[in-house]
């Protein structure tokens, strides 16, 4: 049995070019973004991968990412779930700054503790500690038992909510994980045992 389960985070959004906090703002992918979609579409293709379903947030960048993928390796009529749990990580009253007039406002060292801590918030936002409480029971609730069904998933979501979910697969500890980078549009291919471990993990970059 293949248990298939493959995370990518969305591609470049106009916000992240213009360097501002997003969150649960909705911007739209970037040209850039596109391509990166598109190229992770295509790499899943030369592999031979398809899907039984995909999962999402609801935000548009992560459904315009997954729709892209699933454009290029012919399932574009995919069923997809998207719920709220699986959003970017809610940025609070950082959302819609930028980020180097927000270092200009509390300093760079509050601004790197909000941004790389683990379970420190900014005002009226979540720590990674927050949005982890949020997309894990949904992974072990709706993603993780029809993996090891053996149906093949593709979560296309965000940076933060993809990390709480590398986390638990790699095994990180909350001191290790504010320091890992997940790059835009590169899948995460992952082939799980029985008992939900690891094994094996495979990085697509271009």
């Amino acid at each position: 049995m293949e248990r298939l389960l493959v995370l990518v985070r969305h591609g470049q959004s106009d916000w992240n070019l213009k360097n501002l906090f997003t969150g649960w703002k909705d911007p739209d992918l970037t040209e850039q973004g596109v391509r990166e979609a598109t190229s992770a579409g295509r790499r899943l293709k030369a592999l031979g991968l398809t899907f039984d379903i995909a999962f999402t947030s609801v935000l548009t960048r992560a459904q315009h990412t997954n729709s892209l993928i699933l454009g290029e390796i012919g399932q574009p009529d995919l069923p997809t779930i998207r719920d709220q749990a699986l959003n970017e990580r809610d940025y609070g009253d950082l959302s819609g700054l930028n980020k180097d007039d927000a270092r200009a406002r509390w300093g760079e060292e509050q601004v790197h503790i909000w941004r790389r801590s683990y379970d420190i918030a900014p005002p009226g936002g979540e720590s990674l500690k927050d949005t982890a409480a949020r997309v894990l029971p949904y992974y072990i609730t709706e993603i993780l038992p029809r993996v090891l069904r053996g149906e093949r998933v593709l979560v296309a979501a965000h940076g933060n909510s993809l990390r709480a979910l590398v986390m638990v697969l790699d095994r990180l500890t909350p001191a290790t994980i504010p320091s890992m980078e997940l790059a835009t549009g590169v899948p995460l291919v992952y082939r799980l045992k029985a008992d939900s471990t690891v094994e094996s993990k495979e990085v697509l970059e271009g």
